[in-house]
C-alpha cells in the first residue's frame, strides 16, 4: 500500500459517521478516526440497523473505520459509581466497534492529580486489563495511546505520557486485542524525542502513529505540519527503516488541512529517503 493510502484522517466529532465515510470516499482517504460521544455519534445512537448500513456503506467505499475514546474520561477513576460509569462507558465502544467492522479503538491511561499518582496508575492498569479481557470476548482490538505532557505546575496530568508510564501499563498487558497508538507529536515534547520513544517501545505492537506539528519540548499543540519544528521527514525514515508499515493518522485542524496534508507528508518522507510508492 501507498504511503498516502496509508495516512488517514481524524475525523473526531466533526462529522456523522456515515457523512464521515462520504468525505473520506470523495477525498481518497482510506482510513478515519472517528469518536462516539455526542451528537449523531453518540455511542448509544448505534443499533444493529445502523451499524449493518455503515459497514456496507464503507466497505463498498474502501474506507475503515477506527474509533477513539475521550481522554477526558479518566480511564484511572477509582471513586465508587463513577468507576462504574467508566467501566460502562469502555464496554460500550468495545461491544459496538465489531458492529461497525472498526479496525481498532484508541484508548488511554487517565490522568491524575498529582498527590495521588501511585493509586491512578494503578486503577488504570487494571481497568485497561479488564477491558481487555471484554475486548477479546468481542473480537475487538484496544490502542492505548501516549498522551501528552502539561505544564509542571498543572494540577492534573495525563498518565502514560512518559516512557515509563506508558510501559507500566503495556508491560502488564499481553494479549492479541490489546497493541498500542504511537502519537509522536507528544513524543516530541518530552526529552527523549521521537527516537527515544521508538528506541524504546516494542514497535511490532504499535498499529497506528499518530500525527500533528508542535515544538520541542513546548506543551500540547495539534498544528498544521510545517507550524512547528517537528520534522516529519526524519520520523517517516525512522520508523519506515525499522519496518514500521502501520497506519498514520493526521490529527490537527480542519478536515480540509488533514487531507492537504498528506500530500505534504508524502513528500517530506521522500525527500527523507522513504520509498513512498
Amino acid at each position: 500500500m501507498s504511503l498516502i493510502d496509508r495516512i488517514g484522517v481524524d475525523v473526531g466529532r466533526k462529522l456523522k459517521l456515515e457523512d464521515a465515510i462520504d468525505w473520506a470516499a470523495r477525498n481518497q482517504v482510506r482510513h478515519i478516526d472517528i469518536q462516539l460521544d455526542t451528537g449523531a455519534n453518540a455511542v448509544t445512537l448505534f443499533d444493529d440497523a445502523r451499524c449493518r448500513d455503515i459497514r456496507a456503506r464503507a466497505k463498498a467505499n474502501g474506507v475503515h473505520i477506527a474509533l477513539h475514546t475521550l481522554s477526558a474520561v479518566n480511564v484511572a477513576e477509582y471513586s465508587p459509581f463513577l468507576s462504574e460509569a467508566v467501566d460502562a462507558y469502555l464496554r460500550a465502544y468495545i461491544e459496538v466497534a465489531p458492529k461497525l467492522d472498526a479496525q481498532w479503538i484508541v484508548v488511554h491511561a487517565g490522568y491524575h492529580f498529582t498527590a495521588d499518582v501511585p493509586m491512578r496508575m494503578e486503577a488504570g492498569r487494571d481497568r485497561l486489563a479488564r477491558m481487555v479481557k471484554h475486548a477479546e470476548q468481542h473480537g475487538a482490538l484496544l490502542l492505548l495511546e501516549n498522551l501528552n505532557r502539561e505544564p509542571d505546575n498543572a494540577e492534573v496530568h495525563y498518565l502514560a505520557c512518559s516512557i515509563d508510564e506508558w510501559r507500566y501499563c503495556y508491560d502488564a498487558i499481553h494479549s492479541p486485542s490489546f497493541a498500542l497508538s504511537f502519537t509522536a507529536n507528544h513524543a516530541h515534547l518530552l526529552p527523549p524525542g521521537v527516537q527515544g520513544f521508538v528506541d524504546a517501545v516494542p514497535l511490532d505492537r504499535v498499529k497506528e502513529v499518530r500525527l500533528a506539528d508542535c515544538w520541542r519540548n513546548g506543551f500540547e499543540e495539534h498544528l498544521v505540519p510545517g507550524q512547528g519544528d517537528f520534522d516529519f521527514g526524519a520520523m517517516f525514515a525512522l520508523l519506515e527503516s525499522r519496518g514500521y508499515r502501520g497506519a498514520y493518522t493526521n490529527a490537527f485542524g480542519t478536515l480540509d488541512d488533514m487531507q492537504a496534508a498528506r500530500a505534504y507528508l508524502v513528500d517530506k518522507a521522500r525527500a527523507a529517503g522513504v520509498a513512498t510508492g
